[in-house]
């Protein structure tokens, strides 16, 4: 625990990529294969089931520190970190721990997901009266779910390849879908002449943001094929030799009981098939919107046949890249190659389809084409050189043959500021989250938070106006004078229970504090609506 304890603080003492994987490869280099396999797992953003609720935490906080309530909710606005907040509070500890990492995990981390909450209370405990103060706050991360320290599974690959002297490539096909905290695994994963697990999902390759008109950046048209940019779920669907196909996302999860009917549906597919795509509803000649897949998210299978019958939307596949043919790697080739080799494929459409390039031969013409996404259901375009490979991440080849996204610009509205939340984290202590409304029948009504696109200078600004314009205080949050007027983007509406609006919008930020208006000229619920209606596909009687 001493060791991984230092490496989060040398993690965290920095914002250098080469020197959070030099400490990383430090550690992995070091560390014993089931420390290295549980480190590898947090630092790659896993998590344990999160078993320790914040409120029986901050209870056992109070218990131990006798200081009250009020007091621990003032240091934690102040400090902006509830973990550490707690580590800070608690009696002086003394010397810490030396038991290793896996020892702290299997004693104090993995118990808490059987325990109930008094056997809880005396594993956190035990673990308090062993660690130092650095000790409890990376304990505490670990426990809370939320070990946020500037790195990403990417740079976990990179530190564990360097510490090992392998290739990028194959550690992060090894890394790949469900991760473990077993000494074998790592073993497996650093060994020289370790197979490929074919029921994993290859690393996922990722796009750039197009920003600029792509004649000046891309060059000929022709090198480039051209698709819609569908709002929908990355995923991967593979067919293994053996057992039933898998569907995985991009963010590595096995959705396949979520989506049935495209397992069903890969069940006569060839054995050794990859295939990249979108999982979208489908609603008569296009895609649903966005909000008909999250009834989906995280519900358990249902017989796929059964589903139609209750929503005349369904669910599809659209591929747009074939990874792997027979079990043969095809990454490495052109994609002009791979999608010559995806469309003879016998896919069993209209569940699993490939996808249909944008076929207008100039980019003034896509450029028009574009202005037509929201029409479709669509984000914008997708443009990908003919030439280049399936790479892995966000990476952007140097002889310029990687992915872009063209995207249109985001929907938005002018909204009024109606109250602000302390941040966390490096934000402690400035109010930075903020919640907007819109008009309605003379009120205004909450819509959206929001809680980027400000400047440093602009956040401070905003901060010392929310502390002076108050009118009503409720712990960390501040109900101000309705009188600022902000200009807030987003991607989407759907109809929501959970807001006041009956809207909710996706992705929420400011673009623009907009110091040239009054709260009185800000936009309407009404025009919300128009866009739900007219821009996302949602029945004017939602």
């Amino acid at each position: 625990m001493r060791a991984f304890t230092g490496l989060y603080d040398a993690l965290d003492a920095t914002t250098a990529t080469g020197e959070k994987l030099s400490a990383m490869a430090s550690y992995f280099r070091a560390a014993s294969p089931s420390d290295a396999a549980i480190a590898a797992y947090f630092l790659s953003g896993q998590r344990v089931r999160r078993t320790v609720h914040t409120r029986l935490l901050v209870g056992l906080t109070l218990e131990t520190t006798g200081l009250p309530a009020w007091l621990v909710d003032a240091c934690h606005a102040q400090v902006g970190d509830l973990s550490e907040t707690i580590a800070l509070l608690l009696p002086d500890p003394g010397k810490g721990t030396d038991a290793s990492l896996t020892q702290v995990y299997e004693a104090s981390i993995v118990p808490l997901a059987t325990s109930d909450d008094a056997a809880r209370r005396a594993i956190i405990t035990d673990a308090w009266r062993a660690m130092d103060t650095r000790q409890r706050y990376v304990y505490h991360k670990l426990i809370r779910g939320a070990l946020r320290v500037g790195v990403h599974k990417k740079m976990v690959v990179r530190a564990i390849a360097m510490a090992h002297g392998l290739e990028p490539a194959i550690v992060a096909v090894r890394l790949s879908g469900r991760m473990d905290t077993t000494a074998g695994w790592y073993r497996n994963v650093i060994s020289k002449g370790a197979g490929e697990d074919v029921a994993r999902p290859l690393p996922f390759y990722l796009a750039h943001q197009l920003d600029d008109p792509p004649g000046g950046v891309l060059g000929d048209r022709d090198r480039w094929l051209a698709e819609w940019k569908y709002d929908g779920i990355r995923a991967q669907l593979i067919v293994p030799q053996h057992g039933p196909p898998l569907l995985w996302s991009r963010g590595e999860e096995d959705i396949s009981g979520q989506f049935p009917e495209i397992v069903a549906a890969a069940r006569g597919l060839p054995p050794g098939l990859v295939l990249d795509g979108e999982v979208l509803g489908w609603e008569g000649e296009g895609p649903a919107p966005f909000s008909f897949l999250q009834t989906r998210l995280n519900r358990t299978a249902r017989t796929a046949g059964q589903l139609p019958l209750f929503d005349p939307r369904r669910i599809v596949l659209r591929a747009f890249d074939v990874l792997r043919v027979d079990g043969m790697d095809l990454r490495g080739l052109p994609l002009r190659r791979r999608r010559a080799i995806l469309e003879s494929l016998d896919l069993p459409a209209p569940t699993i389809a490939a996808t249909t390039p944008v076929g207008e031969p100039a980019w003034e013409g896509l450029a028009r084409l574009r202005e037509t996404s929201r029409k479709w259901r669509v984000e914008g375009l997708m443009l990908k050189h003919l030439d280049g490979a399936y790479g892995i991440g966000r990476t952007k080849p140097g002889d310029g043959t990687g992915w872009w996204k063209w995207k249109i610009g985001p929907m938005s509205l002018d909204a009024v500021l109606v109250m602000a939340q302390l941040g966390t984290g490096k934000r402690a202590g400035l109010y930075t989250d903020y919640t907007f409304a819109l008009w309605h029948d003379g009120t205004l009504v909450n819509f959206a938070k929001a809680y980027s696109g400000l400047t440093q200078q602009e956040i401070e600004r905003a901060d010392a106006w929310i502390r002076a314009n108050t009118l009503r205080r409720a712990g960390p949050v501040r109900e101000v004078r309705p009188e600022q007027v902000f200009e807030i983007g987003f991607e989407g509406v759907h109809p929501s229970t959970r807001h006041k609006s009956g809207l909710a919008v996706r992705f929420p930020r400011i673009l623009k504090w907009r110091l040239d208006k009054q709260a009185g000229e800000a936009d309407g619920l009404a025009a919300l609506r128009r866009m739900a209606v007219e821009g996302c596909g949602l029945h004017p009687n939602a």
